[in-house]
């Protein structure tokens, strides 16, 4: 391990500068959308533009890196990305909004993609599944930690702002200042979402749906939080639990899932994040000021959390289920390739969540939220009954539940043991 960390040190320490900005940012956005009196919809759009970004980046990102390297495209990318989060604080719009966005998503899907590539250059058989553990815990402690720093100063202000464009900016300094050669771009091998259905209904049925859920949970919790008068302190709290929670609870979850059907651990899961989510509800009350009238509002406020923190710990590694679930079905060699296609349907149910998200909290109230994870939630869970009545489970011993974060790539995928078919090409030496 600590050869690990001394070779890859820049990469995750830029990386982790990177994830902390990204933790703040998408929330600041949120929090300072409700003070400056967006209309909801309007939100919801702009907080879609980040997943239309990253899933155009998706697209072309690789492609770029291989005609220009993996140093100048990391570089071109978090320089966009520290502009686009100036340009939010000079034009307080949400058309320029929306733009800005759209420019963050596709920034950090290309930091991503050279990040992955690069450390899976640097991992051997021996080393991958240590990699991939560093490299998890980065992400969730540094977005964790990047909650936290809603407190920095008033999202009113242009401060927090001026704090994420230095951390994007000086991320850059210890990856350019690397020795190493930087590796080849190995492009990942595609497939047909005709032929990924036909392999796992339910992995790409409720990949799509946990697109919609999640891409809600960390781009509108804020707003909600805001609507119903949390305090900055408060809200950074929040969303700094259902981080840890989601990353916590990967590991119970993925170990039973391991050793029972997994479409049963996913519909447990599903339904207890709705029945969770129906409990927030009945916590907090009907609207935000109705809160004020509760005589044990403190009581209720802290039961909220406690609900939400639980709806996250059961709702978040339902990503990482799907995948597994669908390796269950294919060939080790295919585990990659069928990666990249559930990601693709996450990736379009990401990009209609926060809209459909904001449509409900429009029509039902800043509770709306809640609702509207209730129903894909519930949705999810009945397919899922629905599959177990279709096909039997099948054991295949090469695959196993691995905790992956929701915007892993098919590279970072590959840091998995597991999906190691034939890594002999980057062995070290």
């Amino acid at each position: 391990m600590r050869k690990i960390l001394k070779n890859s040190w820049a990469l995750f320490t830029g990386y982790a500068m990177i994830m902390v900005a990204q933790g703040l940012q998408g929330n600041l956005l949120g929090i300072r959308s409700v003070i400056e009196d967006f209309d909801v919809l309007a939100t919801g759009i702009l907080m879609s533009a980040y997943f239309l970004g990253y899933f155009t980046g998706a697209n072309i990102v690789p492609n770029l890196v291989s005609k220009v390297g993996h140093i100048r495209v990391f570089a071109a990318f978090a320089s966009m990305a520290s502009l686009s989060v100036l340009v939010h604080a000079v034009f307080v719009n949400p058309f320029i909004w929306t733009v800005a966005r759209y420019v963050t998503g596709l920034s950090i899907i290309g930091i991503f993609i050279v990040t992955e590539s690069w450390l899976n250059d640097r991992a051997n058989n021996r080393t991958r599944g240590k990699i991939l553990s560093v490299y998890m815990s980065i992400t969730f402690t540094s977005i964790a930690c990047g909650s936290l720093l809603l407190n920095f100063s008033s999202p009113e202000k242009y401060e927090p702002f001026i704090l994420i464009s230095l951390m994007w900016s000086i991320a850059l300094v210890p990856i350019l200042l690397i020795k190493r050669q930087a590796p080849k771009f190995k492009k990942i091998t595609s497939i047909k979402l005709v032929d990924l259905y036909k392999t796992s209904p339910m992995g790409v049925v409720s990949s799509f749906f946990t697109g919609f859920v999640h891409s809600a949970i960390f781009t509108l919790l804020a707003v909600y939080s805001a609507i119903m008068h949390f305090t900055i302190f408060e809200i950074s709290i929040l969303l700094f639990l259902i981080t840890i929670s989601g990353a916590i609870f990967q590991w119970p979850i993925g170990y039973y899932s391991d050793l029972h059907d997994r479409r049963l651990i996913i519909v447990i899961c599903s339904l207890a994040a709705a029945f969770f989510s129906l409990a927030a509800i009945i916590a907090v009350g009907s609207a935000p000021e109705l809160m004020f009238l509760a005589v044990d509002w403190e009581m209720n406020k802290l039961a909220f959390f406690i609900f939400v923190t639980l709806f996250a710990g059961v709702s978040l590694p339902i990503y990482s289920l799907n995948l597994a679930h669908t390796n269950d079905f294919i060939p080790k060699e295919k585990f990659v390739a069928a990666g990249g296609g559930l990601q693709l349907v996450f990736g379009m149910g990401a990009i209609i969540g926060p809209i459909l998200c904001t449509i409900f909290m429009s029509q039902y109230g800043a509770n709306g939220f809640f609702i509207f994870l209730i129903i894909f939630h519930v949705l999810i869970g009945l397919f899922g009954i629905y599959r177990m009545t279709r096909r039997k489970v099948k054991d295949n011993p090469e695959s196993t539940f691995t905790p992956l974060q929701r915007n892993v790539t098919p590279l970072g995928m590959e840091l998995d043991p597991t999906t190691a078919a034939d890594l002999s090409s980057t062995e070290k030496k």
